[in-house]
């Protein structure tokens, strides 16, 4: 997902605030991915900047690539040439699943609904603040082992 100047004047740019990106970008990609797939068996981070961020987890039932970034130049050329600013995809079972649309107002629906009453326990949320944790903690490998395709790309 791209991001203006303004990400890293404010303080999702500064990582004691934020967490840094995988935590700020990536905790609900994280949670989301243990939810459907179970738990983290190995984390290895291939990459960690301030701006992007990529790995590989090996969970219960998925091997994930992951990449995550807020540079513009990241993005593939057909979603740059559409002028779109996101791009959110998955390849499971060789199918490509895009899903960049359909975030909108999500996290005010998720603060109307902590409001209500039907916020997330401190245990729903652990696997994922533990993942995003390790990455910000840890020594990038490089292009070694499982890494993402488009790091190749990635300047």
């Amino acid at each position: 997902t791209g991001r203006g100047r303004w990400y890293f004047i404010s303080w999702k740019g500064d990582i004691q605030k934020s967490g840094g990106i995988a935590t700020n970008i990536g905790v609900h990609f994280f949670d989301m991915l243990t939810w459907i797939f179970g738990d983290v068996k190995e984390n290895i981070v291939h990459l960690l900047l301030h701006n992007k961020a990529a790995g590989f987890l090996h969970l219960e039932k998925a091997r994930v690539r992951w990449l995550l970034s807020v540079d513009m130049n990241d993005l593939p050329d057909g979603v740059k040439t559409k002028g779109q600013r996101t791009f959110r995809s998955m390849i499971l079972e060789n199918k490509e699943f895009e899903f960049s649309d359909g975030f909108t107002d999500l996290h005010t629906l998720s603060y109307q609904e902590i409001l209500k009453g039907n916020g997330f326990h401190l245990e729903e949320a652990r696997k994922s603040i533990e993942t995003v944790y390790t990455i910000r903690n840890a020594e990038p490998i490089g292009l070694k082992g499982d890494y993402h395709p488009m790091l190749k790309k990635i300047k």
